[in-house]
């Protein structure tokens, strides 16, 4: 079973697009944010002017949509397995498997999202245009016209998480011959981009003797631990990565034991495996068990309480077919694209023969 992103809200060329539970506070955010500077600007409003807020938001959200719709349809196109589209608080996302990847496809893939952006930022231009005066509908093509330019600029700054970041991976890739190298540049260069944006914008006031407004601050705030959490995962894949081209899968693998979702707790030999993949009823892995997280449940509900309910679910795409004797970049490849810190590997027959998670990706220090 496939962990859900939030709500489906439709699909694009089969690919199933979500609306994230943690957008919501992102619209209630801009609405109390957006809200009184419609009402500053355009007095007569008075309590409309946070129903044009909500229209604003609805805006942007198709903004963040199509943005991600062009990442997906050019992921398809060079041939990558693209699971989902999620539009969330930090925008949106693209889950794709990246199996195939060449510096030429990654670039492609990154720079269209941008593109996609600009396009809307011209859209939105042309539309001025059409309005005449003041009034809600030229302030609303202004405000997309201004947020999608700013989209489209900002992801193109070359540093990870960034879209930019990635065309910048893509460049050292090209040049090194080594995508973990590129990953751990770009990954460097996300973090420079976090330093150089908070100084951008908060030391010219203090540098004047103003006071720094609490809103800019908290933005900075937000966006940096963002893109620096980002940045941060860039590197230590980039790290892990030159680790794992020269490690055998087979050898960093941990051999699980393998349950069906609706097995009885008291009649799995929970001891005889470090972790456990539980499958659901196609068949197919649907999560995991962590033996030590079985003593949450007490002894007396093993009998009534099936493996399913201990699980823990990850993202989809976690779960792949690999040979032992392939290198760890599979797996490295799959983290990135799927979030997920846990990959089971599967034979050809699709059943479970390894583990490996984010902590086996380096040899042990002695």
């Amino acid at each position: 079973m496939e962990r859900q992103s939030g709500w489906r809200i439709g699909t694009l060329s089969g690919i199933p697009i979500y609306l994230g539970r943690s957008w919501v506070l992102v619209a209630l955010l801009m609405v109390a944010l957006f809200g009184p500077t419609v009402g500053r600007t355009l007095p007569g409003l008075g309590a409309w002017s946070y129903a044009v807020a909500l229209v604003f938001v609805l805006l942007l959200l198709i903004s963040v949509l199509v943005h991600e719709a062009a990442h997906a349809l050019v992921a398809q196109r060079v041939g990558f397995g693209v699971s989902r589209i999620v539009a969330d608080f930090w925008g949106g996302h693209t889950a794709h498997d990246g199996a195939g990847g060449t510096p030429g496809r990654s670039a492609a893939v990154a720079v269209v999202g941008p593109l996609a952006n600009g396009l809307l930022a011209l859209l939105g231009w042309w539309s001025m245009g059409l309005f005449d005066g003041t009034g809600v509908p030229l302030l609303l093509a202004y405000a997309f016209t201004w947020a999608n330019s700013f989209v489209a600029v900002f992801n193109l700054i070359p540093g990870l998480p960034l879209d930019g970041g990635y065309l910048l991976e893509a460049l050292v890739w090209r040049l090194s011959g080594n995508r973990h190298v590129g990953t751990m540049v770009a990954g460097w260069a996300g973090r420079l981009v976090v330093v150089l944006v908070a100084i951008a914008l908060l030391l010219p006031p203090l540098l004047e003797g103003q006071q720094v407004p609490w809103t800019r601050v908290a933005w900075v705030a937000l966006i940096g631990l963002f893109l620096w959490q980002g940045a941060s995962q860039a590197i230590r894949l980039g790290r892990h990565g030159l680790v794992a081209s020269r490690r055998r899968l087979g050898d960093a693998a941990v051999a699980p034991g393998v349950v069906d979702a609706a097995t009885p707790l008291h009649t799995v030999p929970w001891s005889d495996h470090a972790v456990w993949v539980v499958l659901g009823p196609d068949g197919r892995p649907d999560g995991l068990v962590d033996p030590p997280a079985l003593q949450q449940v007490p002894r007396e509900a093993w009998p009534s309480t099936a493996a399913e309910a201990v699980a823990v679910r990850l993202p989809a795409g976690w779960a792949v077919e690999m040979d032992p004797e392939a290198t760890l970049d599979g797996v490295i490849e799959v983290m990135r694209r799927s979030g997920s810190g846990v990959v089971a590997l599967l034979d050809g027959q699709g059943r479970p023969w390894g583990v490996v998670s984010a902590h086996d990706l380096t040899p042990a220090r002695s």
